[in-house]
């Protein structure tokens, strides 16, 4: 059975760091683009980084752009979100997904074809 399955989410101060952790079974990630999203209460889900299958090139929103940083360990086949300087407006639940794609780039896009069931972030003093 494929399953994509988050973890490390919870409540963190503003200026805090959480680190998502994305877990798949039931597929190896070798040949696969994942992509981290969220959405917030009452907005659209938004695309927040991609990293492509092939030499683990990272694409970033421009919203996370410098506080963000994800990384995948295909032994492990893991994927993580590493957040930093955490803002109120971060608050979301966050996705990780999988689309079968090889190469050097990734979509931010709903072009996915696995979804995780997401983990909640809130960042609140």
């Amino acid at each position: 059975q494929v399953q994509l399955v988050e973890s490390g989410g919870g409540l963190v101060q503003p200026g805090g760091s959480l680190r998502l952790s994305c877990a798949a079974s039931g597929f190896t990630l070798d040949y696969y683009a994942i992509g981290w999203f969220r959405q917030a209460p009452g907005k659209e889900r938004e695309g927040v980084s991609c990293i492509s299958s092939d030499d683990g090139r990272t694409y970033y929103a421009d919203s996370v752009k410098g506080r963000f940083t994800m990384s995948r360990d295909n032994a492990k086949n893991t994927v993580y979100l590493q957040m930093s300087s955490l803002k109120p407006e971060d608050t979301a639940v966050y996705y990780c997904a999988a689309v079968h794609l090889y190469g050097s780039s990734c979509p931010l896009g709903p072009a996915y074809d696995y979804w995780g069931q997401g983990t909640q972030v809130t960042v609140s003093s």
